[in-house]
């Protein structure tokens, strides 16, 4: 293998070796958003576009070449003319099987290429749904307690105004029945303010587990579609054997 074709190879398997880490399933996605917030890749960020953008342009020249190299030694009047001299039909076939394979190198470089980009987005965005899941199910939980507080207080406060007082049997004053329904007023306000705020926070919770399911379905798609590409050029390996 030339220079170039030897540092592509190893740009791939530094990216199936990435991937690999990324899909293991014991360090949780907020454990690489807090790795992806270093300082080291604050400063980096503003060259990654135009790193990403200038290695997708390499790949797929060198995509290119490798296309054109097969074209090359595929031709069928070159066939013919090799089986004239063994060895020359022999070096005919080495170059096609290089050819070949610095297809599939560069092919596979620039798809897996893609594919980092893409899982690095779906996993930050999963890690901030999780965050906001975890944070709406604390705020429900708490609007729930809070409403269960303030539903005893208003059966309290109700019993204290319909029961009578002291053991004569008397009514209570009416100054005081009426600082105890303004009570009950206002917990009946403060009930319904957090009923209200427990539906919102169901429904925020709802929608944040439907974008998690679409985020696993893209997961899923992007991965189907690689295994797709992959039997394609398995396919193609056998028909050119």
């Amino acid at each position: 293998m030339t220079l170039q074709w030897t540092a592509v190879a190893s740009f791939l398997y530094l990216e199936i070796g990435v991937l690999i880490i990324f899909c293991l399933p014991f360090i949780s996605p907020q454990r690489w958003q807090s790795i992806f917030k270093w300082s080291i890749w604050n400063r980096l960020s503003q060259f990654w576009n135009k790193g990403f953008l200038t290695m997708i342009i390499i790949l797929i020249v060198l995509f290119l070449d490798a296309l054109r190299e097969v074209r090359k030694y595929s031709n069928a009047d070159q066939a013919k003319d090799a089986k004239l001299q063994p060895h020359m039909f022999d070096h005919m076939h080495m170059k096609l099987f290089r050819a070949q394979r610095n297809l599939y190198i560069s092919g596979f470089s620039l798809f897996l290429w893609l594919v980092m980009r893409r899982v690095i987005t779906l996993i930050n965005q999963l890690a901030v749904a999780i965050g906001t899941s975890v944070a709406l199910q604390t705020q429900a939980e708490s609007a729930n307690k809070a409403a269960k507080k303030y539903m005893e207080d208003n059966e309290m406060l109700k019993q204290a105004l319909t029961d009578p007082k002291g053991e004569g049997g008397k009514k209570q004053d009416t100054e005081e029945n009426k600082l105890l329904k303004k009570e009950v007023q206002r917990l009946t306000e403060e009930l319904k303010s957090s009923t209200d705020a427990l539906k919102m926070s169901k429904s925020d919770l709802d929608a944040m587990k439907k974008q998690t399911e679409g985020l696993t379905k893209e997961y899923d798609r992007l991965l189907q579609e690689h295994q797709e590409i992959q039997n394609q050029l398995d396919s193609g390996d056998k028909k050119d054997d």
